[in-house]
């Protein structure tokens, strides 16, 4: 919901950070794996309940995660292939962040962080599938030119899922509340999200089921 404000902000930034890799040779998918690596340490750290450490890492993931697609399409590296890596480490490494919290504390936050990682679920399927049928009938993506994706907009988008990772940490105490909530709106975003692509994608005169 958010991103479609919070993108435009961070590009020019970016665009500087990524001219300084630029110069040292760095390549973008090379980003893209030191970003997911520094995301992993998360885990460990929040199991230990080392939670500021973690939540340093926790940022310089996502800090990564916007400075490959900036460094790929100044040096013009922009491919399916580091789209592909990209998001599929995403969703790898969110679901770390919530393990992490599982094993912080088993017996309080176990159950949320299953419902977490179920919505987590729904929002990815949808997310992807959705893309696949966009890609397979050439539709644009207006709102988030930027992105190697077509997705549809949902209550909980990338700056959400930041903000709530980031909260955790903050107040770790409160998990299980906190967690319960982004679930919450997560299922949200996969049930508008479902019923906007199964609208959209009948609408289409080619549309194949």
């Amino acid at each position: 919901m958010l991103d479609r404000w919070t993108m435009p902000l961070t590009q020019r930034p970016l665009r500087g950070l990524a001219r300084c890799l630029e110069q040292v040779g760095v390549q973008p998918d090379q980003v893209t794996i030191m970003a997911f690596a520094l995301g992993l340490l998360a885990l460990p750290l929040l199991a230990v309940e080392a939670y500021g450490a973690a939540l340093v890492a926790i940022l310089l993931n996502r800090l990564g995660d916007g400075l490959d697609g900036a460094l790929a399409r100044l040096t013009d590296r922009a491919s399916d292939a580091g789209g592909f890596l990209d998001i599929g480490l995403d969703f790898v490494f969110y679901a770390a962040v919530v393990l992490g919290f599982a094993l912080a504390d088993p017996a309080a936050n176990a159950l949320a962080a299953s419902l977490l990682l179920f919505a987590f679920i729904g929002t990815g399927t949808s997310f992807l599938a959705f893309a696949i049928m966009a890609a397979r009938h050439a539709l644009d993506r207006p709102r988030f030119p930027r992105k190697a994706f077509y997705y549809l907009s949902g209550l909980t988008e990338g700056t959400e899922t930041v903000l709530a990772l980031v909260a955790f940490c903050l107040w770790p105490g409160h998990f299980p509340w906190l967690a319960g909530v982004f679930a919450a709106a997560c299922l949200m975003t996969t049930a508008t999200r479902l019923a906007g692509g199964y609208l959209t994608l009948r609408s289409l005169p080619t549309a194949s089921y």
